[in-house]
């Protein structure tokens, strides 16, 4: 575990204007550590990429009592906000992230530290504009993967992103959230509810300092993570243009196994998948697909089908309609008031019935599913 001034000379470096991810591991990897980098003054020319320019800050007193001044103050907001500060040093920091050659020198960490220490991790992400179908499939595969011991890692997102926490945390297994802001930030606002399930069962973590907002550039970096952090990449629904394939590019680069699940050949959620098919990812019929490409033993056994108890007889039609939506799997409230033709707050009280006859329960991510 690093002391609280190690972490203040990694936050220095990281507030050093020009220093990004390579720059400061080739600092490192010259100097030994952040306090001797920060000490070896213009000496630091001497690191590839360096020039004359970025090395006079590291001799000028002004540059570096700014950035210090920086650095004291966000050690102590994270700590009056509860959040850990880990370095690419600490023992507790990810060996596969660590092991790629951009890996972040730091992480904002919010949550549980040791579910990044589960050797099997797999990330789960696709199109925020998801169907019905993909939002299902996400779910499931998340929930599964999490019964046969995977911790389960998505970007928070709307759509794929955020079901796939869902799944896992609905199987009361373990799951992380990358952000591409400050990890303070909650975005998209309405998942606030899920933010603080992940916070209180799971992490959640950015490399980027406490307050940073959303922008769009953010993201493409925050998806080195997601499969840097990971042993393979599924990819549930994405189009032609989507940065899930961005994701699944690193994932490539990072030599991690890439999986496609296929979809409706008239979808624009289904371009991107069937050409990461076409490029060679791994086609996703069934968890098992996954499973056994990834070189890890679990105890995942598919779940019986079990008959369900006859219904009672004081059931309303629709309620009825509602129980047969929910045969096969968990449901999400937008598919049920699609298929059940009815509007969102006509359905809610008589899910609300359902669950008090214990018929269903309703699961994270406004999903439903039949007992």
């Amino acid at each position: 575990m690093c002391s609280n001034d190690e972490i203040r000379a990694w936050l220095v470096l990281a507030a050093m204007p020009g220093l990004g991810c390579i720059l400061i591991h080739r600092l490192i990897a010259a100097f030994g550590s952040p306090q001797a980098a920060l000490a070896a003054g213009q000496a630091v020319i001497q690191v590839e990429g360096i020039g004359p320019k970025l090395a006079a800050l590291f001799a000028n007193p002004t540059a570096l009592a700014r950035a210090s001044s920086w650095a004291i103050r966000e050690q102590e907001r994270a700590a009056a906000a509860g959040v850990q500060l880990l370095s690419c040093t600490d023992p507790r920091y990810p060996p596969l992230l660590r092991a790629i050659h951009d890996a972040p020198v730091l992480l904002w960490c919010r949550g549980d530290l040791s579910h990044l220490q589960h050797s099997a991790v797999i990330a789960l992400v696709g199109s925020r504009a998801a169907t019905s179908y993909g939002r299902k499939i996400s779910f499931l595969l998340a929930r599964q993967l999490s019964q046969a011991g995977f911790t389960v890692v998505s970007g928070l997102a709307e759509g794929i992103d955020g079901q796939a926490h869902a799944g896992a945390l609905a199987a009361g297994g373990s799951t992380v959230a990358v952000l591409g802001s400050g990890v303070d930030i909650i975005y998209p606002h309405f998942h606030g509810h899920l933010y603080k399930q992940i916070q209180e069962k799971g992490l959640l973590i950015s490399e980027y300092p406490l307050g940073t907002p959303v922008d769009g550039f953010r993201f493409p970096a925050r998806n080195r993570i997601i499969s840097g952090l990971s042993l393979g990449v599924v990819v549930v629904e994405a189009s032609a243009k989507s940065g899930s394939r961005i994701t699944a590019q690193h994932a490539l680069e990072q030599n991690r196994e890439v999986f496609a699940v296929p979809g409706r050949i008239d979808s624009p959620q289904s371009e991107g998948t069937h050409r990461l098919i076409q490029q060679g990812a791994k086609l996703v019929h069934s968890v098992e697909d996954i499973l056994a490409e990834l070189p890890m033993t679990t105890g995942y056994e598919q779940e019986a089908v079990e008959t369900p108890p006859p219904l009672p007889e004081d059931l309303s039609d629709l309620e009825r309609k509602l129980l047969s939506l929910l045969a096969s799997s968990p449901t999400d409230i937008e598919e049920l008031t699609e298929k059940s033709g009815q509007p969102v707050a006509a359905l809610h009280g008589h899910l609300l019935e359902l669950e008090l006859k214990g018929l269903i329960r309703q699961l994270p991510g406004q999903q439903y599913e039949r007992v």
